[in-house]
């Protein structure tokens, strides 16, 4: 494996983040048309952190010319060691299609890890509600949340484990489900929603937000991932409540450190959204309060 290269003077690049040449080490379906990779390598295992995510291409090629982005699904060790990352997708375009026929040993270009990532819960009660492919920042996330992993060097330092966490999940159909019996752990209460009603609550995954934030034990905070209409509707639910929300933005990136502006998303700059601007998804997110955002 190649050195990494530290180029942290590029615009908008996260300081800690390296150019490395990968190597893919596993391949695991986790539902139809959905995919998890896992890659050695230890540079950026070390420095990620839950909502982070990485550029990845495919060396040696033109075809697809640029890197696509992912986020962190977890950090593998090997002999007590970060190691690597592993990350999920669905096979939609070129790269993805290409992807899943990737095998162990696959040379692999990685930058990363790039963007702002979720802020530590500090809260006793937490929601992840997730749609599509929108559960995958949120294994890292759970596992930090409840004390059970830490991320990031110097590792990040949760002030508490939270008390309650509350994972809403909707896909398409029970076939979509990705990644189900990751989330089964002690201390994370997952609920199940699809559109056709294969399994568990028949509608949409916001619903059961809606459910949540109307109990007894309503959650302190929201953090959210999935297609646009649904974090809208989320954004909406929240701010009824004043509860706080934020939101991984799933844009389409072609460089990943800001210099293209081809990942923009409206910004408040006042709270009437009268007034607004935009800013970098790569840069400034992915991820966003949901109350300063204009979807």
């Amino acid at each position: 494996m190649g050195e990494p290269v530290c180029s942290p003077t590029l615009p908008g690049a996260v300081a800690s983040a390296v150019q490395h040449q990968a190597h893919v080490v596993a391949q695991t379906q986790m539902a139809r048309d959905t995919y998890c990779l896992r890659l050695h390598c230890p540079p950026i295992a070390e420095q990620i952190h839950p909502g982070q995510f990485f550029m990845v291409r495919l060396p040696g090629t033109d075809n697809p010319l640029l890197g696509r982005p992912f986020a962190l699904y977890d950090v593998y060790e090997e002999d007590g060691q970060k190691a690597g990352i592993d990350f999920g997708y669905v096979t939609v375009g070129k790269l993805t299609s290409a992807m899943a026929e990737w095998k162990p040993g696959q040379a692999v270009e990685l930058w990363g890890p790039l963007g702002n990532g979720f802020p530590l819960p500090d809260v006793e009660h937490l929601a992840l509600v997730a749609g599509g492919i929108g559960q995958t920042p949120f294994l890292a996330v759970a596992r930090e949340a409840l004390g059970q992993k830490q991320y990031g060097n110097p590792p990040r330092q949760l002030p508490k484990p939270a008390k309650q966490l509350t994972m809403c999940y909707g896909a398409r159909s029970a076939e979509y489900l990705a990644g189900l019996d990751d989330f089964q752990m002690d201390g994370l209460d997952l609920k199940i929603s699809t559109d056709d009603g294969s399994q568990g609550h028949h509608g949409f995954v916001t619903e059961l937000l809606a459910e949540s934030l109307e109990s007894n034990s309503a959650p302190e905070a929201v953090y959210c991932c999935g297609p646009e209409p649904m974090m809208k509707a989320a954004q909406q639910l929240c701010a009824e409540k004043r509860v706080p929300c934020w939101l991984s933005l799933e844009t389409p990136m072609a460089c990943g450190f800001g210099i293209c502006f081809s990942c923009v998303t409206r910004v408040k700059l006042d709270e009437s959204g009268d007034n607004w601007d935009y800013r970098r998804t790569c840069v400034e997110g992915p991820v966003f309060p949901a109350d300063q955002l204009l979807l």
